[in-house]
Protein backbone atom coordinates (compact mmCIF):
# COMPACT_ATOMS: atom_id res chain seq x y z
CA UNK A 1 0.00 0.00 0.00
CA UNK A 2 1.40 3.33 -0.72
CA UNK A 3 1.88 5.83 1.99
CA UNK A 4 0.65 8.56 -0.51
CA UNK A 5 -2.89 6.74 -0.82
CA UNK A 6 -5.19 8.90 -0.38
CA UNK A 7 -8.21 7.03 2.05
CA UNK A 8 -10.83 10.04 1.64
CA UNK A 9 -10.47 11.98 -1.64
CA UNK A 10 -9.75 15.01 0.03
CA UNK A 11 -11.59 17.16 -2.81
CA UNK A 12 -15.03 16.34 -1.41
CA UNK A 13 -13.90 18.68 1.50
CA UNK A 14 -12.20 21.70 -0.52
CA UNK A 15 -14.42 25.05 0.52
CA UNK A 16 -14.88 27.90 -1.35
CA UNK A 17 -15.73 31.62 -0.52
CA UNK A 18 -19.65 30.36 -1.60
CA UNK A 19 -19.81 27.39 1.11
CA UNK A 20 -20.62 23.73 -0.28
CA UNK A 21 -24.29 22.96 -1.19
CA UNK A 22 -26.20 21.28 1.23
CA UNK A 23 -26.08 18.24 -0.69
CA UNK A 24 -22.03 18.46 -1.27
CA UNK A 25 -21.80 18.75 2.49
CA UNK A 26 -23.90 16.01 3.40
CA UNK A 27 -22.37 13.47 1.00
CA UNK A 28 -19.08 14.61 2.51
CA UNK A 29 -19.85 14.00 6.26
CA UNK A 30 -21.59 10.83 4.94
CA UNK A 31 -18.33 9.91 3.80
CA UNK A 32 -16.27 10.64 6.40
CA UNK A 33 -18.29 8.91 8.69
CA UNK A 34 -18.57 5.91 7.11
CA UNK A 35 -14.38 5.98 7.11
CA UNK A 36 -14.38 6.77 10.59
CA UNK A 37 -17.12 4.02 11.07
CA UNK A 38 -14.76 1.24 9.20
CA UNK A 39 -11.30 2.20 11.02
CA UNK A 40 -13.30 2.65 14.34
CA UNK A 41 -15.03 -1.32 13.74
CA UNK A 42 -10.83 -2.83 13.47
CA UNK A 43 -9.17 -0.45 15.66
CA UNK A 44 -6.54 -2.34 17.90
CA UNK A 45 -3.20 -0.26 18.19
CA UNK A 46 -4.07 2.07 20.54
CA UNK A 47 -5.36 2.57 24.21
CA UNK A 48 -8.21 4.55 22.99
CA UNK A 49 -11.99 3.93 24.90
CA UNK A 50 -14.58 3.02 21.95
CA UNK A 51 -17.32 1.34 23.30
CA UNK A 52 -19.79 4.42 24.37
CA UNK A 53 -22.84 6.09 22.59
CA UNK A 54 -22.97 9.18 24.39
CA UNK A 55 -25.67 10.92 21.69
CA UNK A 56 -28.68 10.35 23.82
CA UNK A 57 -27.57 12.11 27.19
CA UNK A 58 -24.68 14.22 26.12
CA UNK A 59 -26.02 15.27 22.08
CA UNK A 60 -28.69 17.97 23.54
CA UNK A 61 -25.45 20.32 25.24
CA UNK A 62 -23.51 20.03 21.84
CA UNK A 63 -25.22 23.25 21.20
CA UNK A 64 -23.91 25.09 24.03
CA UNK A 65 -20.78 26.52 25.09
CA UNK A 66 -19.91 25.45 27.96
CA UNK A 67 -16.47 26.55 29.58
CA UNK A 68 -14.86 25.79 32.63
CA UNK A 69 -12.41 28.05 32.48
CA UNK A 70 -10.76 28.96 36.28
CA UNK A 71 -10.49 26.82 39.47
CA UNK A 72 -12.93 23.83 39.28
CA UNK A 73 -13.72 24.92 42.81
CA UNK A 74 -15.03 28.21 42.21
CA UNK A 75 -18.05 28.72 39.75
CA UNK A 76 -16.80 32.29 38.59
CA UNK A 77 -18.31 35.11 36.38
CA UNK A 78 -18.99 32.73 33.44
CA UNK A 79 -21.97 30.71 34.65
CA UNK A 80 -22.44 28.35 31.60
CA UNK A 81 -20.02 25.97 32.62
CA UNK A 82 -20.40 22.29 34.13
CA UNK A 83 -17.96 22.92 37.38
CA UNK A 84 -20.72 21.25 39.89
CA UNK A 85 -20.04 17.91 37.71
CA UNK A 86 -16.71 18.32 37.18
CA UNK A 87 -16.43 18.09 40.68
CA UNK A 88 -18.88 14.92 40.97
CA UNK A 89 -15.84 13.96 38.73
CA UNK A 90 -13.04 14.67 40.80
CA UNK A 91 -14.57 13.30 43.63
CA UNK A 92 -15.03 9.74 42.60
CA UNK A 93 -11.33 9.90 41.36
CA UNK A 94 -10.24 10.99 44.44
CA UNK A 95 -12.01 8.12 46.42
CA UNK A 96 -10.44 5.44 44.08
CA UNK A 97 -7.34 7.08 44.26
CA UNK A 98 -7.63 7.11 48.18
CA UNK A 99 -6.46 10.97 48.70
CA UNK A 100 -8.06 13.03 51.28
CA UNK A 101 -11.56 14.49 49.86
CA UNK A 102 -13.48 16.13 49.99
CA UNK A 103 -11.18 19.43 48.48
CA UNK A 104 -10.89 22.02 50.79
CA UNK A 105 -8.52 25.05 50.34
CA UNK A 106 -7.70 25.09 54.13
CA UNK A 107 -7.13 21.09 54.42
CA UNK A 108 -3.33 21.02 53.35
CA UNK A 109 -3.53 17.04 53.00
CA UNK A 110 -6.68 17.28 51.18
CA UNK A 111 -6.78 16.73 47.43
CA UNK A 112 -7.00 18.96 44.69
CA UNK A 113 -7.43 18.47 41.15
CA UNK A 114 -9.03 19.47 37.57
CA UNK A 115 -9.94 18.07 33.77
CA UNK A 116 -7.80 18.74 31.41
CA UNK A 117 -8.46 19.87 28.11
CA UNK A 118 -5.68 18.04 26.39
CA UNK A 119 -5.34 14.42 27.31
CA UNK A 120 -2.69 13.26 30.01
CA UNK A 121 0.03 15.27 28.15
CA UNK A 122 -1.70 18.41 29.42
CA UNK A 123 -1.40 17.10 32.71
CA UNK A 124 2.09 16.39 32.45
CA UNK A 125 3.09 19.80 31.88
CA UNK A 126 0.68 20.92 34.25
CA UNK A 127 2.73 18.14 37.03
CA UNK A 128 6.46 18.86 36.15
CA UNK A 129 5.35 22.90 35.95
CA UNK A 130 4.17 22.28 39.68
CA UNK A 131 6.93 20.38 40.35
CA UNK A 132 9.52 22.92 39.00
CA UNK A 133 8.59 25.76 41.01
CA UNK A 134 7.93 23.80 44.12
CA UNK A 135 11.38 22.23 43.88
CA UNK A 136 12.98 25.58 42.97
CA UNK A 137 11.68 27.18 46.50
CA UNK A 138 9.49 29.86 44.21
CA UNK A 139 6.22 31.41 46.12
CA UNK A 140 3.76 34.00 45.43
CA UNK A 141 3.25 36.52 47.85
CA UNK A 142 0.72 39.45 47.62
CA UNK A 143 2.12 42.63 47.44
CA UNK A 144 1.34 44.38 50.48
CA UNK A 145 2.21 47.63 49.21
CA UNK A 146 -0.79 48.19 47.22
CA UNK A 147 -3.29 49.49 49.68
CA UNK A 148 -6.45 48.83 46.90
CA UNK A 149 -9.08 45.85 47.65
CA UNK A 150 -7.22 42.95 48.76
CA UNK A 151 -8.46 41.23 45.24
CA UNK A 152 -6.94 43.43 43.28
CA UNK A 153 -3.62 43.49 44.85
CA UNK A 154 -0.32 42.65 42.80
CA UNK A 155 0.64 39.00 43.07
CA UNK A 156 4.55 38.65 42.91
CA UNK A 157 7.04 35.39 42.57
CA UNK A 158 8.96 34.97 45.88
CA UNK A 159 12.70 33.59 44.97
CA UNK A 160 14.26 31.35 47.10
CA UNK A 161 17.40 33.06 49.05
CA UNK A 162 20.80 30.94 47.50
CA UNK A 163 22.43 28.78 49.54
CA UNK A 164 25.64 29.68 49.88
CA UNK A 165 27.43 26.06 50.33
CA UNK A 166 24.77 24.63 48.02
CA UNK A 167 24.25 26.45 44.90
CA UNK A 168 22.42 23.76 43.36
CA UNK A 169 19.91 23.65 45.91
CA UNK A 170 17.05 25.47 44.15
CA UNK A 171 17.61 23.24 40.61
CA UNK A 172 15.32 20.58 40.02
CA UNK A 173 17.00 17.42 38.33
CA UNK A 174 14.44 15.26 36.54
CA UNK A 175 14.47 11.36 36.10
CA UNK A 176 12.51 8.83 33.77
CA UNK A 177 12.74 5.71 32.38
CA UNK A 178 13.43 4.94 28.71
CA UNK A 179 10.11 3.63 28.46
CA UNK A 180 8.84 6.80 29.35
CA UNK A 181 6.05 8.79 26.84
CA UNK A 182 7.66 11.58 24.53
CA UNK A 183 5.07 14.60 26.39
CA UNK A 184 7.14 14.08 29.44
CA UNK A 185 10.52 14.86 27.68
CA UNK A 186 8.08 17.71 25.50
CA UNK A 187 7.47 18.99 28.78
CA UNK A 188 10.97 19.08 30.20
CA UNK A 189 11.83 21.06 27.02
CA UNK A 190 8.75 23.59 27.50
CA UNK A 191 9.35 24.02 30.96
CA UNK A 192 13.19 24.47 30.98
CA UNK A 193 13.45 21.45 33.65
CA UNK A 194 17.14 19.69 33.21
CA UNK A 195 17.64 16.47 33.22
CA UNK A 196 20.11 14.26 35.55
CA UNK A 197 21.91 13.43 31.96
CA UNK A 198 22.03 17.07 30.93
CA UNK A 199 23.62 18.44 34.28
CA UNK A 200 25.51 15.15 34.40
CA UNK A 201 27.70 15.36 31.59
CA UNK A 202 27.76 19.42 31.48
CA UNK A 203 29.32 19.46 35.32
CA UNK A 204 30.01 16.01 36.56
CA UNK A 205 32.20 14.66 32.61
CA UNK A 206 33.56 11.26 33.34
CA UNK A 207 31.49 10.73 36.71
CA UNK A 208 28.29 8.75 35.76
CA UNK A 209 28.20 6.23 38.40
CA UNK A 210 25.99 3.65 35.88
CA UNK A 211 29.08 3.76 33.45
CA UNK A 212 32.55 1.90 34.48
CA UNK A 213 34.22 4.78 32.23
CA UNK A 214 32.45 7.53 33.84
CA UNK A 215 30.88 8.71 30.50
CA UNK A 216 27.20 10.23 29.55
CA UNK A 217 26.55 8.65 26.76
CA UNK A 218 23.58 8.79 25.09
CA UNK A 219 22.62 4.95 25.99
CA UNK A 220 22.67 6.64 29.81
CA UNK A 221 19.99 9.93 28.94
CA UNK A 222 17.56 8.47 30.46
CA UNK A 223 17.05 5.73 33.38
CA UNK A 224 17.55 2.31 32.21
CA UNK A 225 14.11 -0.16 32.09
CA UNK A 226 14.76 -3.49 33.99
CA UNK A 227 15.64 -5.74 31.53
CA UNK A 228 16.25 -2.84 28.97
CA UNK A 229 14.90 -2.58 25.83
CA UNK A 230 13.74 -6.11 26.11
CA UNK A 231 12.40 -5.76 29.36
CA UNK A 232 9.10 -5.43 30.48
CA UNK A 233 9.69 -1.77 30.17
CA UNK A 234 9.42 -0.74 34.64
CA UNK A 235 11.92 1.58 34.98
CA UNK A 236 15.19 0.03 37.09
CA UNK A 237 15.04 1.10 40.76
CA UNK A 238 18.29 -0.13 41.81
CA UNK A 239 19.67 1.76 38.69
CA UNK A 240 16.99 5.31 39.90
CA UNK A 241 18.46 5.00 42.62
CA UNK A 242 22.01 5.14 42.33
CA UNK A 243 21.70 7.85 39.87
CA UNK A 244 19.54 9.84 42.58
CA UNK A 245 22.06 9.34 45.19
CA UNK A 246 24.67 10.67 43.05
CA UNK A 247 22.74 14.13 42.39
CA UNK A 248 21.23 14.23 46.03
CA UNK A 249 24.35 14.29 47.42
CA UNK A 250 25.53 17.13 45.13
CA UNK A 251 22.77 18.91 46.70
CA UNK A 252 19.96 18.87 44.10
CA UNK A 253 16.34 18.50 44.48
CA UNK A 254 15.40 15.20 42.55
CA UNK A 255 12.09 15.02 40.14
CA UNK A 256 11.30 12.00 39.12
CA UNK A 257 8.50 10.91 36.51
CA UNK A 258 6.45 7.87 36.83
CA UNK A 259 4.91 5.75 34.46
CA UNK A 260 2.09 3.77 35.28
CA UNK A 261 1.02 1.62 32.61
CA UNK A 262 4.12 2.83 29.89
CA UNK A 263 2.82 4.01 25.88
CA UNK A 264 3.99 1.04 23.96
CA UNK A 265 4.73 -2.19 26.70
CA UNK A 266 2.24 -1.33 29.15
CA UNK A 267 4.44 -1.51 32.22
CA UNK A 268 3.79 -0.48 35.77
CA UNK A 269 6.54 1.61 37.81
CA UNK A 270 6.81 0.09 41.58
CA UNK A 271 5.79 3.27 42.91
CA UNK A 272 5.67 1.81 46.52
CA UNK A 273 9.08 0.21 46.07
CA UNK A 274 10.41 2.95 44.51
CA UNK A 275 9.69 5.18 47.40
CA UNK A 276 10.82 2.49 49.89
CA UNK A 277 14.32 2.62 48.12
CA UNK A 278 14.70 6.33 48.13
CA UNK A 279 13.11 7.43 51.20
CA UNK A 280 16.14 6.94 53.07
CA UNK A 281 18.30 8.66 49.84
CA UNK A 282 16.36 11.87 50.72
CA UNK A 283 16.48 11.79 54.60
CA UNK A 284 20.37 11.58 54.32
CA UNK A 285 20.83 13.88 52.04
CA UNK A 286 18.23 16.76 53.58
CA UNK A 287 15.91 16.61 51.22
CA UNK A 288 12.63 15.91 53.59
CA UNK A 289 10.82 19.28 55.25
CA UNK A 290 13.47 21.51 54.32
CA UNK A 291 13.28 24.99 55.43
CA UNK A 292 13.29 27.76 52.16
CA UNK A 293 13.73 31.51 53.05
CA UNK A 294 12.96 33.84 50.64
CA UNK A 295 14.33 37.65 50.56
CA UNK A 296 11.34 39.10 51.00
CA UNK A 297 10.63 39.64 54.76
CA UNK A 298 12.18 36.37 55.56
CA UNK A 299 9.28 34.45 54.90
CA UNK A 300 9.76 31.09 54.84
CA UNK A 301 8.30 28.14 53.59
CA UNK A 302 8.87 24.04 54.70
CA UNK A 303 8.78 21.83 51.55
CA UNK A 304 10.68 18.43 50.21
CA UNK A 305 13.23 18.41 48.10
CA UNK A 306 11.72 15.91 45.81
CA UNK A 307 8.57 15.24 43.58
CA UNK A 308 7.74 11.81 42.03
CA UNK A 309 4.93 12.44 39.33
CA UNK A 310 2.85 9.83 38.34
CA UNK A 311 1.80 9.21 34.31
CA UNK A 312 -1.38 6.67 34.56
CA UNK A 313 -2.31 7.83 31.05
CA UNK A 314 -4.37 4.72 31.00
CA UNK A 315 -3.52 2.55 33.95
CA UNK A 316 -4.49 4.73 36.88
CA UNK A 317 -8.38 4.50 35.41
CA UNK A 318 -8.60 0.78 35.01
CA UNK A 319 -5.74 -0.87 37.50
CA UNK A 320 -7.96 0.50 40.79
CA UNK A 321 -10.52 -2.09 39.55
CA UNK A 322 -7.49 -4.95 39.23
CA UNK A 323 -6.67 -4.66 42.58
CA UNK A 324 -10.33 -4.89 43.78
CA UNK A 325 -10.84 -7.99 41.30
CA UNK A 326 -8.02 -9.64 43.08
CA UNK A 327 -9.10 -8.78 46.60
CA UNK A 328 -12.02 -10.21 45.46
CA UNK A 329 -10.36 -13.60 44.31
CA UNK A 330 -11.37 -13.33 40.79
CA UNK A 331 -7.74 -12.60 39.03
CA UNK A 332 -4.58 -14.30 40.31
CA UNK A 333 -2.36 -11.07 40.55
CA UNK A 334 -2.74 -7.11 40.67
CA UNK A 335 -0.09 -4.01 39.48
CA UNK A 336 1.71 -2.38 42.36
CA UNK A 337 0.45 0.51 44.54
CA UNK A 338 0.92 3.85 42.92
CA UNK A 339 -1.87 6.38 44.48
CA UNK A 340 -2.03 8.79 47.66
CA UNK A 341 -1.56 6.15 49.74
CA UNK A 342 2.11 6.41 49.13
CA UNK A 343 3.01 9.83 50.91
CA UNK A 344 5.71 10.26 48.89
CA UNK A 345 3.51 10.63 45.74
CA UNK A 346 2.75 14.36 45.03
CA UNK A 347 0.84 14.01 41.48
CA UNK A 348 -1.09 11.62 39.38
CA UNK A 349 -2.46 11.89 35.91
CA UNK A 350 -4.96 10.43 33.54
CA UNK A 351 -6.80 10.43 30.13
CA UNK A 352 -10.24 10.07 30.13
CA UNK A 353 -10.30 9.03 26.45
CA UNK A 354 -8.41 5.85 26.78
CA UNK A 355 -9.78 3.83 29.73
CA UNK A 356 -13.33 5.35 29.68
CA UNK A 357 -13.79 6.59 26.07
CA UNK A 358 -14.80 10.52 25.12
CA UNK A 359 -14.99 11.60 21.56
CA UNK A 360 -12.55 14.11 21.99
CA UNK A 361 -9.08 13.88 24.21
CA UNK A 362 -9.47 14.51 27.74
CA UNK A 363 -8.13 14.06 31.05
CA UNK A 364 -7.61 14.44 34.96
CA UNK A 365 -4.81 16.10 36.83
CA UNK A 366 -4.53 15.09 41.15
CA UNK A 367 -2.03 16.92 43.84
CA UNK A 368 -2.59 17.67 47.60
CA UNK A 369 -3.62 21.28 48.31
CA UNK A 370 0.02 21.74 49.70
CA UNK A 371 1.59 20.66 46.93
CA UNK A 372 -1.15 22.73 44.80
CA UNK A 373 0.83 25.47 42.36
CA UNK A 374 0.08 29.13 43.22
CA UNK A 375 -2.00 30.91 40.27
CA UNK A 376 -0.12 33.55 38.71
CA UNK A 377 -2.75 35.52 38.65
CA UNK A 378 -6.49 36.18 39.62
CA UNK A 379 -8.06 37.76 36.98
CA UNK A 380 -11.09 39.98 37.87
CA UNK A 381 -12.61 38.96 34.55
CA UNK A 382 -12.99 35.41 35.08
CA UNK A 383 -13.94 36.11 38.48
CA UNK A 384 -12.11 32.70 39.10
CA UNK A 385 -8.26 32.35 39.52
CA UNK A 386 -6.51 30.97 36.89
CA UNK A 387 -4.92 27.60 38.50
CA UNK A 388 -4.95 25.49 35.82
CA UNK A 389 -3.01 24.91 32.77
CA UNK A 390 -5.08 25.24 29.96
CA UNK A 391 -7.43 28.97 30.81
CA UNK A 392 -10.34 27.72 28.41
CA UNK A 393 -11.51 24.31 29.61
CA UNK A 394 -14.06 21.96 27.76
CA UNK A 395 -16.92 21.49 29.96
CA UNK A 396 -18.14 19.01 27.62
CA UNK A 397 -16.12 16.56 29.19
CA UNK A 398 -17.15 16.54 32.75
CA UNK A 399 -20.49 15.68 31.48
CA UNK A 400 -18.50 12.49 29.29
CA UNK A 401 -16.76 11.14 32.20
CA UNK A 402 -19.41 11.63 34.44
CA UNK A 403 -22.51 10.28 32.53
CA UNK A 404 -19.80 6.96 31.78
CA UNK A 405 -19.61 7.00 35.61
CA UNK A 406 -22.69 7.59 36.29
CA UNK A 407 -24.10 4.43 34.37
CA UNK A 408 -21.06 1.93 35.74
CA UNK A 409 -20.57 0.82 39.00
CA UNK A 410 -17.61 -0.26 40.42
CA UNK A 411 -19.27 -3.88 39.67
CA UNK A 412 -19.15 -3.09 35.63
CA UNK A 413 -15.78 -1.88 35.82
CA UNK A 414 -14.22 -4.68 37.48
CA UNK A 415 -15.69 -7.00 34.96
CA UNK A 416 -14.40 -5.21 32.62
CA UNK A 417 -11.21 -5.28 33.53
CA UNK A 418 -11.21 -9.04 34.02
CA UNK A 419 -12.60 -9.07 30.66
CA UNK A 420 -9.84 -7.20 28.92
CA UNK A 421 -7.33 -9.05 30.96
CA UNK A 422 -8.58 -12.17 30.11
CA UNK A 423 -9.12 -11.15 26.30
CA UNK A 424 -5.59 -9.87 26.19
CA UNK A 425 -3.87 -13.14 27.70
CA UNK A 426 -6.17 -15.15 24.48
CA UNK A 427 -4.51 -12.60 22.47
CA UNK A 428 -1.18 -13.52 23.34
CA UNK A 429 -1.96 -17.18 22.60
CA UNK A 430 -3.13 -16.64 19.34
CA UNK A 431 -0.64 -14.50 18.54
CA UNK A 432 2.18 -17.69 19.20
CA UNK A 433 0.00 -19.70 17.29
CA UNK A 434 0.85 -17.51 14.43
CA UNK A 435 4.81 -17.23 15.33
CA UNK A 436 4.82 -21.41 14.81
CA UNK A 437 4.04 -21.34 10.98
CA UNK A 438 7.05 -18.88 10.61
CA UNK A 439 9.81 -21.33 11.78
CA UNK A 440 12.28 -18.66 10.34
CA UNK A 441 11.23 -15.37 11.20
CA UNK A 442 11.04 -14.29 14.61
CA UNK A 443 8.04 -12.59 15.59
CA UNK A 444 9.12 -11.07 18.69
CA UNK A 445 6.00 -11.75 20.77
CA UNK A 446 5.84 -10.14 24.17
CA UNK A 447 3.60 -9.01 26.64
CA UNK A 448 4.58 -7.29 30.13
CA UNK A 449 2.72 -9.16 33.09
CA UNK A 450 -0.92 -7.51 33.29
CA UNK A 451 -0.59 -5.07 30.29
CA UNK A 452 -3.14 -4.80 27.98
CA UNK A 453 -1.24 -4.40 25.14
CA UNK A 454 0.93 -7.17 23.34
CA UNK A 455 4.06 -5.95 20.92
CA UNK A 456 5.16 -7.91 17.70
CA UNK A 457 6.91 -7.50 14.62
CA UNK A 458 5.80 -5.02 12.38
CA UNK A 459 3.57 -6.30 9.74
CA UNK A 460 2.81 -4.93 6.26
CA UNK A 461 0.98 -1.35 5.81
CA UNK A 462 -2.32 -2.74 4.66
CA UNK A 463 -2.32 -4.54 7.86
CA UNK A 464 -1.20 -1.30 9.31
CA UNK A 465 -3.81 1.04 7.85
CA UNK A 466 -6.66 -1.52 8.65
CA UNK A 467 -5.96 -1.76 12.09
CA UNK A 468 -4.47 1.53 13.11
CA UNK A 469 -1.35 -0.13 14.40
CA UNK A 470 1.16 1.93 16.27
CA UNK A 471 4.93 1.25 15.33
CA UNK A 472 8.38 1.62 17.51
CA UNK A 473 11.32 0.94 16.31
CA UNK A 474 13.67 -0.50 19.00
CA UNK A 475 17.54 -0.85 19.20
CA UNK A 476 18.59 -4.25 20.41
CA UNK A 477 22.12 -5.50 20.45
CA UNK A 478 22.95 -3.02 17.59
CA UNK A 479 20.08 -4.51 15.89
CA UNK A 480 16.79 -2.10 14.66
CA UNK A 481 13.55 -3.85 15.18
CA UNK A 482 10.67 -2.75 13.63
CA UNK A 483 7.63 -3.27 16.41
CA UNK A 484 4.07 -3.24 16.32
CA UNK A 485 1.32 -3.70 18.93
CA UNK A 486 -2.11 -4.03 19.69
CA UNK A 487 -3.94 -2.87 22.66
CA UNK A 488 -6.88 -4.76 23.89
CA UNK A 489 -9.34 -2.19 25.25
CA UNK A 490 -13.42 -2.92 26.00
CA UNK A 491 -14.58 -2.29 22.13
CA UNK A 492 -11.92 -5.36 21.31
CA UNK A 493 -13.85 -8.77 21.05
CA UNK A 494 -12.53 -12.05 20.14
CA UNK A 495 -13.73 -12.02 16.90
CA UNK A 496 -11.49 -9.05 16.02
CA UNK A 497 -8.64 -10.67 17.72
CA UNK A 498 -9.46 -13.44 15.19
CA UNK A 499 -9.68 -11.47 12.09
CA UNK A 500 -6.51 -9.57 12.47
CA UNK A 501 -4.49 -13.20 13.59
CA UNK A 502 -5.84 -14.57 10.58
CA UNK A 503 -4.51 -11.61 8.20
CA UNK A 504 -1.14 -12.58 9.72
CA UNK A 505 -1.01 -15.66 8.82
CA UNK A 506 -0.97 -14.55 5.23
CA UNK A 507 2.47 -15.25 3.46
CA UNK A 508 2.92 -11.43 2.54
CA UNK A 509 1.96 -10.05 6.37
CA UNK A 510 5.64 -9.49 7.14
CA UNK A 511 6.93 -8.89 3.89
CA UNK A 512 6.58 -4.83 3.46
Amino acid sequence: MSKNKKFIDAELFTLSPDGLSDENRINALDTFIKYIETQKNHLLGYQNGLNFNYEEDIGKFLNCHINNIGDPFIFGNYTMNSKVIEKAVLDYYAELWQAKKPHSPNDPESYWGYLLTMGSTEGNLYGIWNARDYLAGRKLLIDQSNHSQSSMRRKEYAYAVPIEDNPNAYTPVAFFSEDTHYSIIKAMRVLNVHTFYEIGKKFYPRQNPLNYSGEWTKKFSEVPSVGGKLGSGAIDIDKLAVLVEFFASKGYPILICCNYGTTFKGAYDDVKVMGEKLMPIFEKYDLIDRTVIYDREKHTDVRNGYWIHVDGALAAAYMPFIEMAYKQKKVYSCGPVFDFRLPWVNSIVMSGHKWIGSPWPCGLFMTKVKYQLFPPDDPEYIGSPDTTFAGSRNGHSAIVLWDHLARNPYKSEINKAIKCEDLACYAEGQLKIVQSIYPNLNLWIERTPLSLAIRFRKPNDEIIFKYTLSCQTLSIDNEERHYSHIYIMDSVTKELIDEFVNDLKNPAAFTA
